[in-house]
């Protein structure tokens, strides 16, 4: 369920925040075999987000931006690297990494990851999709897990303590490296980075535990074709970006 609700979630949300120029435009969306993690699949996007940059950033950033992101979707294991377009020259220093890994339990894994993967000073957040505040400029009272209700399957409201006591329940695993080595700027910009991300994942996660009566009862195929003609309508609702 989780996986349908994900996938209908990405497209949908991808949708609602693109405009003429902006959002996220998907490049490529194909099936691809890994030797280690067999059948998945493979997506490219570019995340036009100009506008959507603090002041300080919008300073230093050509009219036109955008960051190329490539996913490979091994369910429940994600590979998610991010890099500058070639039209950001400026930042040839920038990266973000992400490994996801999907559980059926309330975030007590403590070594999901191998440890040699994290290096250096770390920081370890947890997420709580219903009590953890978001932007205000993002909040909708009929996505709030608090009050939300499933017509369907009867799931919600989410209480305090709901993760030690609800049933079923998924938690999402990230492993999020940054880099960005440019001297005056580096601690704003992986400080906005992690905000940027934190955002991203609370939004989304709680709009999939919201709009799960839209998808619950969707096969793999029918959100397949779901996310095939949202991204064809998003991609014609950015536009031909120069």
């Amino acid at each position: 369920q989780y996986r349908v609700g994900q996938l209908y979630t990405i497209s949908k949300h991808s949708h609602q925040e693109s405009e003429k120029g902006e959002g996220v435009e998907v490049v490529k969306n194909e099936p691809h075999e890994d030797p280690v993690h067999g059948p998945g699949q493979f997506t490219e996007k570019r995340v036009h987000l100009s506008s959507k940059l603090p002041s300080w950033a919008r300073a230093v950033t050509p009219r036109i931006f955008y960051i190329t992101e490539k996913a490979w979707n091994y369910y429940p294991y994600t590979i998610t690297a991010d890099s500058h377009s070639l039209q950001c020259s400026f930042l040839p220093k920038f990266s973000i990494y992400i490994e996801t890994k999907y559980e059926d339990n309330c975030g007590d894994s403590e070594n999901i990851f191998h440890s040699d993967k994290i290096l250096g000073d770390h920081e370890v957040s947890f997420l709580d999709i219903a009590f953890d505040e978001i932007p205000e400029r993002y909040y909708r009272s009929l996505e709030d897990p608090r009050f939300f209700s499933s017509a369907k399957t009867g799931r919600g409201p989410l209480r305090e303590g709901w993760r030690q006591h609800t049933k079923p329940i998924m938690c999402s695993y990230k492993l999020v490296s940054v880099k960005f080595e440019v001297w005056g700027l580096q601690t704003r910009v992986e400080q906005f980075v992690h905000k940027v991300i934190r955002d991203i994942l609370l939004i989304g996660h709680r709009q999939a535990f919201a709009w799960v009566d839209e998808w619950c009862g969707m096969t793999m195929e029918e959100v397949r074709r779901y996310e095939q003609e949202t991204q064809e309508a998003t991609n014609e609702l950015i536009g031909l970006v120069a």
